[in-house]
């Protein structure tokens, strides 16, 4: 029998338990449930979803058929006795030949751990020979000065507001940052009645025109920003191309943004700016997989990305792993290897060896879309010095409400030459959402490599939810 997340009806899953019935960290969920909840110093996020598989039992307690959203992921355990426990990761060759040895999911399964109810207060346990992470991404958005003001609003929230209830942030709106999300923001909007005045984007014709091979093979997606092109033109919307968001403007509100040209290295063009009236700014930069659960059972990660094989299967034995969290790159991409995990798993929780010509199709799908995204990644880039635009009093860290002159100061005048001691001395990254709206910031601005963190829950969880852990029916 397979079980995804998703059946579990209103669940956000907190966690997988391993082979030693020890907690692994790992990251959750972006979403604000109510009620006091724990959330530890950490140094990466993100809503996370598992599939669980398993082979000839039920889950236990019975879950009900899904009833709508994904659940996140907040932790992951394996079960199992002592001798089977999960080792820190080794290097990637080590890896590897232990994969190889272990070509079965290992004994003992795996312990989904969820929060139930409209809440997510209610905690469930679901048992499973095999697990799925299918964790999804989430928005990047870099600061600039004003963004916090009311009105201004994750270009990926603005489309969730729309969709989800109908509702539009505003009358006025200018849609920014950089990446192919921008395009069906805009479009939506304006056929919503927002008034569109601007698509400011900063990647420029020419970077199209360099990748054009790269493009011209997936002749569907071509099409498909041609339409969304067609559509702007009809709702009369402005583009501007290299162009970038430098101040957002507004008292108790956004009343307006200042815009300006980007130079060929970058840099803002002195006398290109211009002011713009809006009540909503919808802005983004782009998409980060959620590598939470991953990372919290040891499976290897390729810069931000977790690494799989042919069959999606991650180095851990009984992880696979599936969408964005394996590389960001869009529905049709996730479905392929959603596909071939799904094939995978139910092969070899058989005991069988997976047929790879059963999921051919999908795997030809899956390297062409691959190719593709590899190519939109290096045109929708982010302007390289966008930290020019940060000032020494724009708050980066939300949360905290630590600014870019506090990150400098602990790069420049305190040392810090890492995430982890820039958090330590600023508390950035410490606040509600654990680094997963400031991280990328606060590593442009202290000049640190961005990597996966490892977190103790993958989510906010109650604190009675905390002090029940391990209690059983009887006590």
């Amino acid at each position: 029998m397979a079980l995804t997340a998703e059946q579990v009806s209103g669940a956000a899953t907190v966690g997988v338990e391993g082979a030693s019935g020890a907690e692994l960290d790992a990251p959750g969920a972006s979403g604000r449930p109510a009620g006091d909840r724990v959330g530890l110093p950490s140094e990466g996020d993100s809503a996370a979803g598992a599939h669980a598989g398993s082979a000839g039992r039920r889950p236990q307690p019975p879950v009900e058929q899904a009833s709508g959203a994904a659940p996140d992921a907040a932790q992951v355990r394996r079960a199992g006795p002592p001798s089977e426990a999960v080792a820190a990761p080794a290097a990637p060759a080590a890896q590897a030949a232990t994969a190889a040895r272990r070509p079965h999911p290992r004994p003992g399964g795996f312990a989904v751990h969820a929060l139930l109810g409209p809440l997510q207060e209610a905690p469930v346990t679901v048992h499973a020979d095999a697990v799925l992470l299918a964790t999804g991404g989430y928005e990047k958005v870099l600061p600039f000065p004003g963004w916090t003001l009311p009105g201004v609003v994750a270009a990926g929230g603005a489309q969730a507001m729309l969709k989800g209830g109908l509702v539009v942030p505003g009358r006025t709106a200018v849609v920014a940052g950089t990446g192919p999300l921008l395009l069906p923001v805009a479009t939506g909007l304006a056929a919503a009645g927002v008034d569109v005045v601007a698509l400011v984007e900063s990647a420029g014709p020419k970077a199209f025109v360099r990748k054009a091979g790269a493009l011209a093979a997936q002749p569907s997606k071509v099409a498909e920003g041609a339409q969304y092109a067609a559509q702007l033109l009809r709702h009369r919307v402005k583009f501007l191309a290299r162009h970038t968001v430098v101040e957002a403007h507004g008292g108790e509100r956004l009343v307006a943004v200042t815009v300006a040209a980007l130079d060929a290295g970058g840099r803002v063009r002195a006398g290109t700016e211009r002011r713009i009236p809006c009540d909503t700014l919808a802005v983004g930069h782009g998409m980060l997989p959620h590598t939470d659960l991953a990372e919290s059972l040891g499976c290897r990660i390729d810069g931000l990305d977790v690494h799989v094989d042919e069959e999606q299967r991650t180095d851990v034995p009984g992880v696979w792993a599936a969408g964005e969290t394996t590389g960001i790159g869009g529905a049709a991409l996730s479905l392929a290897e959603g596909h071939i995990a799904g094939r995978s798993i139910a092969a070899r929780l058989h005991g069988d060896e997976p047929d790879p010509r059963g999921w051919a199709p999908a795997a030809k799908s899956r390297t062409r879309m691959r190719e593709f995204f590899a190519a939109i990644d290096t045109v929708y880039a982010p302007p390289a010095h966008w930290t020019d635009q940060v000032t020494d009093d724009t708050v980066v860290c939300r949360c905290e409400e630590v600014t870019g002159g506090e990150i400098r100061a602990a790069v420049g005048e305190l040392g810090a030459g890492d995430l982890r001691t820039v958090k330590l001395l600023t508390r950035a990254g410490m606040g509600w959402c654990q680094g997963r709206m400031c991280e990328p910031a606060v590593a442009g601005l202290a000049g640190c490599e961005q990597r996966p963190a490892r977190r103790l829950l993958a989510r906010p969880v109650p604190l009675g939810v905390l002090a029940r852990a391990g209690e059983t029916e009887d006590d």
